[in-house]
């Protein structure tokens, strides 16, 4: 891959990801001002160290470390400061979301899985619902059902993804 597009692949990521580092860095300091600091610090970083960036390998773990590293010399430079967390402690936060965003991308990709196994019109009603945020109402009126139909139809469709969703996690322990 050229360098230019490794570069490109990583703004992309960093810009995608910086609600879920933005979480990961609050966890560990507990305090807006400082996240936002630690954040713009773990950005540059993340664009110093782009020659380590691997196209194709997972980002959140490498971005994870390098953000828990500012937020250890973070609290370490602020040492003197009251500061909320010491340093063991920020470790033992750090290991514990990490291993959660693991779960939670093992999720997402399973639910993407299960969400490709609908039939087109299921899939348009989740859509419509969870992601556009159309009210049961207005579904039923785009397909010309009843309330208590469409409502049916969505808990179906929620039990079914939840089971296919359940097999899929069992499947890759």
């Amino acid at each position: 891959m050229a360098e230019s597009d490794q570069s490109e692949l990583l703004v992309q990521h960093i810009a995608e990801h910086q609600n879920r580092l933005y979480g990961y860095i609050f966890s560990m300091l507990g305090d807006h001002v400082r996240t936002a600091d630690v954040l713009q610090e773990t950005n540059l970083v993340l664009w110093r160290k782009k020659q380590e960036f691997r196209a194709g390998e997972p980002f959140l773990p490498w971005a994870f470390s390098i953000a828990r590293f500012q937020v250890l010399a973070h609290v370490r430079d602020r040492g003197r400061d009251r500061c909320l967390l010491d340093t063991e402690l920020v470790e033992l936060i750090a290991e514990e979301t990490q291993k959660q965003a693991e779960r939670f991308e093992e999720l997402r990709q399973a639910l993407r899985a299960c969400l490709a196994l609908l039939s087109p019109q299921h899939i348009e009603m989740v859509q419509a619902r969870y992601f556009r945020s159309s009210s049961i109402e207005e579904l039923a009126e785009s397909q010309g059902k009843g309330t208590s139909a469409v409502k049916v139809t969505l808990l179906r469709i929620r039990r079914r993804l939840a089971a296919c969703i359940e097999r899929k996690l069992a499947e890759s322990t």
